[in-house]
C-alpha cells in the first residue's frame, strides 16, 4: 500500500522549475532513499512533502491526507529529524521529549509512556537526566531520532541522519532504523550523500536530477542495470574517443582525477583497455557502486556543486516564498 503518493508535483521559483512534474509512490513499512546532487530539487520536494513548501502545481497525499488541503493533519502524520542538531542544549533529554509531548498535545500518561519506550529504544534511559550539552555527537542524534518517534509518526523524514558521526554511531544509527522499519512498520524517506548508507538501509533508492526522477529502483536493481565492473586508470595521453567505440565499454568518464570505465567483463577485457588507453602510471578494478550509479544518471559526483545549506535552513528560507 502507498503511503506517500505524489502526482504531477512541481515547484518553481520564478523561472527556475526546482521540481518539474514529479511523480512517486512510496510503501509502508518502506526505507526510500532520495538522492541527487546540490541543486537537484530533493530538498524541496521534501519541503513539499512536510508541508513547509506550497507547490505550484500538483500535489501528494501523506498517510492518507493531501499536501495542499489538509497540511495539519500531514504534521501529525510524520516526524522529521533535521541535519542540524535542534534539541535544546540547557534541557535534560528527558525534558526535550517532555516539551515535544507538550507541544503535540499528547496526555500527560502517554507522554511518560512514549518518552520511556523511545529512551530504550535509542538506548538512552541511564542519561535522561543530563543536560543535552553534555551529549556527545551520537548521542544528540539519538535523542532527536527519538523526539521524531515521539508522537507515534506513521512517516519519518531523516536528513543526512549519520553526518559528522564516527563509524560505530553510524553503525548503531542504521540498526536503530531498520528495526524501525522492519518491527514498527514506520515509512522512511532518507537523504544521504553516503553511497554505503544508501546501499545498507534502502529498500529503494529514487535519484533526482534536474527536479525529476533520473532513475528508481532497488540498489540491486540499479547497480545491475548500469552493469559490469569498474576499471579506474590514469595515463597521460589517453584517447577516450578510442576507449568509448568498444563494444563492450559500457560508459567512459576523464576528470582530473583519471579515467572511470564501466565494462561489462573486466577481467575479460582489461588487457585490451589497458592497450587502448596507452601508456598507464595506474590502474585498478573495482565492483560496481551506488556511486557509480549516481555518476552515470547525473554526470556529477554527489558532493560536487556548491553547498545546499542544510534543510532547517531551506525551510526558514521556504515561510517566504509559500
Amino acid at each position: 500500500m502507498a503511503l506517500i503518493a505524489i502526482k504531477n508535483l512541481s515547484k518553481r521559483f520564478g523561472n527556475l522549475v526546482a521540481v518539474d512534474n514529479l511523480s512517486l509512490e512510496i510503501g509502508e513499512g518502506e526505507v526510500f532513499g532520495l538522492l541527487g546532487p546540490n541543486g537537484a530539487g530533493k530538498t524541496t520536494t521534501l519541503l513539499m512533502l512536510t508541508t513547509l513548501l506550497r507547490p505550484t502545481s500538483g500535489t501528494a497525499v501523506v498517510n492518507g491526507f493531501d499536501i495542499v488541503s489538509q497540511p495539519d493533519k500531514v504534521r501529525k502524520s510524520i516526524g522529521i529529524v533535521f541535519q542540524d542538531p535542534s534539541s535544546d542544549e540547557t534541557l535534560t533529554g528527558y525534558e526535550n521529549l517532555n516539551l515535544h509531548g507538550l507541544l503535540y498535545d499528547m496526555p500527560p500518561d502517554l507522554r511518560k509512556q512514549r518518552i520511556a519506550e523511545v529512551l530504550s529504544l535509542v538506548d538512552l534511559t541511564g542519561r535522561k537526566d543530563d543536560l543535552v550539552k553534555k551529549y556527545s555527537g551520537g548521542m544528540r542524534r539519538r535523542l532527536e531520532l527519538a523526539r521524531g518517534l515521539m508522537h507515534h509518526p506513521k512517516i519519518l523524514f531523516l536528513d543526512e541522519p549519520t553526518l559528522g558521526l564516527d563509524p560505530q554511531t553510524r553503525e548503531h544509527i542504521w540498526a536503530y532504523v531498520k528495526k524501525l522499519a522492519f518491527e514498527k512498520n514506520i515509512t522512511i524517506i532518507i537523504t544521504t550523500h553516503y553511497m554505503d548508507e544508501a546501499d545498507r538501509l534502502c529498500n529503494r533508492i529514487g535519484i533526482v536530477d534536474a527536479g525529476k526522477i533520473a532513475v528508481l529502483g532497488t540498489p540491486k536493481e540499479l547497480k545491475q542495470a548500469v552493469g559490469g565492473d569498474v576499471i579506474f586508470l590514469k595515463a597521460k595521453a589517453c584517447d577516450v574517443e578510442s576507449l568509448q567505440a568498444l563494444p563492450f565499454v559500457k560508459g567512459v568518464r576523464s576528470d582530473d582525477e583519471g579515467i572511470l570505465i564501466t565494462v561489462q567483463d573486466a577481467g575479460l577485457h582489461l588487457q585490451e583497455i589497458l592497450e587502448k588507453a596507452g601508456p598507464v602510471a595506474f590502474v585498478e578494478v573495482r565492483p560496481m557502486t551506488l556511486e557509480n550509479v549516481f555518476l552515470h544518471h547525473t554526470g556529477r559526483a554527489i558532493r560536487e556543486g556548491s553547498p545546499e545549506g542544510s534543510w532547517a535552513e531551506k525551510a526558514m528560507m521556504a515561510g517566504s516564498r509559500r
